[in-house]
């Protein structure tokens, strides 16, 4: 992400999507998770998935960005395995996600700036 900046318009892309769509489930009052097997199955590939990106980074914004994903899809996890969670716990999950997937976007929009080069000169 940091040396390619599709990478960081892509990652602030499809956050601010999930971003937006967190948004409208905390919009409309629906705060449960989903407890059927392809979420848990879908939300385990995809937290292992981010748990290895988190390793292979290149430089602290990435991992930034991908602590930010890492940390929301485990929430998902979680929840979507804790069927038993008390309303007030989801609504609050659904909460914390949303500024995640926020935080995260702007993290993957920073990757876009690159420190200047030090010259030979010093200029």
């Amino acid at each position: 992400m940091c040396r390619n900046r599709f990478w960081g318009v892509a990652g602030a892309i499809g956050s601010a999507y999930f971003a937006y769509l967190t948004y409208l489930r905390v919009r409309d009052a629906d705060f449960l998770w989903p407890h059927n097997g392809w979420a848990l199955l879908t939300y385990l590939v995809w937290t292992g998935l981010a748990l290895g990106l988190v390793s292979e980074t290149r430089c602290s914004r990435e991992r930034v960005f991908f602590g930010l994903a890492l940390l929301n899809l485990a929430i998902g996890f979680v929840f979507s395995l804790w069927d038993a969670a008390p309303l007030n716990y989801a609504r609050e999950s659904r909460e914390v996600a949303l500024l995640i997937w926020v935080l995260a976007a702007a993290a993957s929009l920073a990757t876009l700036a690159h420190p200047k080069e030090a010259s030979i000169d010093g200029l």
